[in-house]
């Protein structure tokens, strides 16, 4: 039996005094230029410089302790982050301090690829090194993006987001899900290299699939936001704002999007969703109601407590998908030899 649970997430700034040496954080080795950091900044700078991952990521917690109280299951919940306090470091020395020599670990992504699972094995490894040899065991719980309870969560909220649609549009509303837009080199080499790729995408598109079916929508769009990259680069395409302009070329005049991408509502939802996506959605006249996210639906900390469960004591693997999922690692360790490598960038000269 673990001695704890550690919740390993993004992190987020706190105050515009955070916002760009949190951006410095998430965008270090990769050469991104100081204008582009100032570009990002303005995002958080239109909500005050604070992002709303932590406090959200505080109440999944709360909703968590008490779902594992219920379950009889005593583990205490830390919280760690890889770019902004408390940062995953400095939570594992805390751990180490407080006797904990075994811990599982649940990371606030439910995807495979590298940002999705990889980098969080990397955050694992960084923490047990600069904590040394007393570090805790820490066990990765697995890939979650067709369990069932996230999926009911979804078609919930989907349902709920149909009903926002004026009456006299609602028998032609598209429904389009979204997901954060990756390099498709990312993507291709995203999971074990006999698996053939791809698992980003193709778990995406599966969890889509899912949630479509669920509410009963036979016809469905799934395109991404949120790139980040120069424009040389190719990323996943088409971006949700360009595709709405597809879609109202084509006549439809309502739709709901469902960011099925993300736990929580974290900006890259709030800026891109209901700011850029819903703006230009009226601006083409075009009726739109954006789904909500699973983090603070009690099934999500039930989800959790169910994971823990499945490696604790061999419970049911509840997964609906036909797309294989991994990611249940021991202290940083790969799904598999050569899972998720990146491509090696160029040199800048």
């Amino acid at each position: 039996m673990p001695d704890a649970l550690l919740l390993l997430s993004f992190g987020g700034p706190e105050g515009p005094e955070d916002v760009i040496p949190f951006l410095e954080n998430v965008t270090r080795g990769r050469g991104v230029p100081a204008e582009r950091l100032a570009e990002v900044a303005q995002h958080y700078l239109h909500f005050g410089g604070v992002s709303p991952i932590n406090a959200l990521n505080q109440q999944i917690i709360a909703a968590l302790e008490a779902d594992l109280a219920a379950a009889g299951l005593d583990l205490p919940v830390y919280f760690g982050n890889r770019n902004w306090h408390p940062m995953v470091e400095d939570t594992v020395a805390r751990m180490t301090a407080d006797g904990v020599r075994s811990a599982l670990v649940f990371p606030t992504s439910a995807w495979g690829g590298y940002s999705g699972c990889r980098q969080y094995d990397e955050d694992i490894t960084r923490a047990r090194a600069a904590v040394g040899e007393d570090a805790p065991e820490l066990v990765k719980l697995r890939q979650y993006f067709d369990h069932p309870l996230l999926i009911e969560s979804f078609a919930d909220a989907i349902t709920a987001a149909v009903q926002q649609i004026p009456a006299d549009r609602r028998a032609g509303v598209r429904l389009v899900f979204t997901a954060h837009s990756i390099p498709i080199s990312a993507d291709i080499a995203a999971g074990p290299p006999a698996d053939g790729g791809r698992l980003y995408s193709r778990q995406v598109a599966e969890a889509a699939r899912l949630c479509a079916a669920a509410t009963g929508f036979a016809d469905y769009d799934v395109v991404w936001q949120s790139r980040s990259g120069p424009p040389q680069v190719p990323w996943l395409e088409p971006d949700i704002v360009d595709h709405l302009d597809v879609l109202h070329g084509k006549g439809i005049d309502a739709v709901v999007v469902c960011p099925v991408g993300f736990v929580s509502d974290h900006l890259e939802v709030i800026w891109d969703l209901d700011n850029e996506a819903s703006t230009r959605a009226a601006e083409l006249g075009m009726a739109f109601a954006r789904a909500g996210t699973p983090g603070a639906d009690p099934r999500f900390s039930r989800m959790i407590v169910e994971l823990i469960a499945e490696r604790v004591s061999g419970g049911p693997v509840r997964e609906l998908g036909e797309v294989p999922g991994y990611g249940c690692t021991v202290d940083g360790a790969l799904c598999a030899p050569g899972c998720c490598e990146l491509p090696a960038r160029p040199v800048r000269r």
